[in-house]
């Protein structure tokens, strides 16, 4: 094969969740052009990826069926060996049924999975890691074999970052897309309290957490936290993990950040739990759950904008020793 598309436009989660795809087909293709389809916002992942030979982008927050027939075009026109499609949503299968390429690859549960070539289950199920489901996609003609998510900060990533590594440090990421997946920021900022005052503590998020970063840094210990909320890049916050003594994140985007560099990582999973197959995959990495039974846990797969039951229980009875333990 020498042109390939891999397409995933779904939240950044999942387009990190992509790349072991673009690892392996790199692996067994390493002349191919391989091209990565994201939506608009997401680009910013991969402007130092070594494998990706174009990057592109859908933009939805406007005009988005305009540019999506833009796109298909372009598709349609750039004529894929392969087209492999991640995503389980109707607009990318359309991408894929008509991109006029010979090799039409996604999952079943796709609407249009029935003009695709090859079409495999997408299951949940105990023991089953995303990327393995989406490495299944490329197995009849890659094999079997695993690869770990991958990102690739730039040297002038790594130098941003690097400033703020004069000492031992922790990072937090509190946020989530969901209420339900986060952490309470009572609970981080009583954390914080009994944490060693000899380590600088870095809150990493999206410029739409600020408010919640620099509320919990000012509840907490306002001396030695700093929030870096918004004005670092996915990539600088990468390299700023790769090297903290632990980095403590929701069931959330910045788990699969930390992975994607191998940083040590503690995940707090709330309404969600580890078995769905998004857990993290660093080498050190770890999980700490309420320990009380629940018999509402899980309560979906993605989580909600509040607890179903009112409670919040799966969050609450979460203990600040806990994390403690992991740093």
């Amino acid at each position: 094969m020498k042109k390939i598309l891999v397409i995933q436009t779904a939240s950044i989660g999942d387009v990190i969740l992509a790349t072991p795809v673009i690892e392996k087909l790199h692996h067994f293709y390493p002349d191919a052009k391989i091209d990565l389809l994201v939506k608009k916002g997401m680009t910013g992942l991969f402007t130092s990826h070594p494998f990706i030979h174009e990057i592109l982008a859908w933009d939805k927050s406007s005009a988005k069926y305009r540019n999506f027939f833009h796109l298909l075009r372009n598709v349609r026109s750039n004529g894929y060996d392969a087209v492999i499609n991640l995503q389980r949503f109707a607009m990318t299968g359309i991408l894929t049924a008509f991109s006029n390429s010979g090799m039409r690859i996604g999952f079943s549960k796709n609407p249009l999975s029935f003009f695709f070539t090859r079409k495999i289950p997408h299951e949940i199920k105990e023991g089953v890691h995303e990327i393995e489901r989406n490495l299944r996609l490329i197995e009849d003609f890659t094999g079997a074999g695993s690869f770990r998510p991958k990102l690739y900060p730039s040297s002038g990533d790594i130098e941003r970052a690097k400033q703020f590594k004069t000492g031992r440090y922790i990072t937090i990421s509190p946020a989530s897309l969901w209420f339900t997946k986060q952490f309470p920021p009572q609970k981080w900022e009583e954390f914080i309290m009994k944490i060693d005052p000899s380590l600088k503590i870095y809150l990493l998020g999206s410029k739409a957490d600020g408010a919640l970063c620099e509320g919990i840094r000012m509840k907490s210990n306002p001396r030695l936290v700093v929030s870096f909320a918004g004005s670092l890049s996915f990539l600088e916050s990468a390299s700023l993990m790769k090297d903290a003594v632990m980095n403590f994140t929701n069931d959330s985007a910045p788990m699969h950040l930390a992975s994607a560099v191998n940083a040590p990582v503690t995940v707090i999973y709330c309404s969600t739990v580890p078995s769905f197959g998004f857990g993290p995959l660093s080498d050190d990495s770890a999980i700490i759950e309420t320990r009380e039974k629940l018999n509402c846990r899980p309560c979906g797969l993605h989580g909600y904008n509040a607890c179903p039951e009112k409670h919040f229980r799966c969050a609450l009875t979460i203990g600040a020793d806990q994390l403690k333990s992991r740093v």
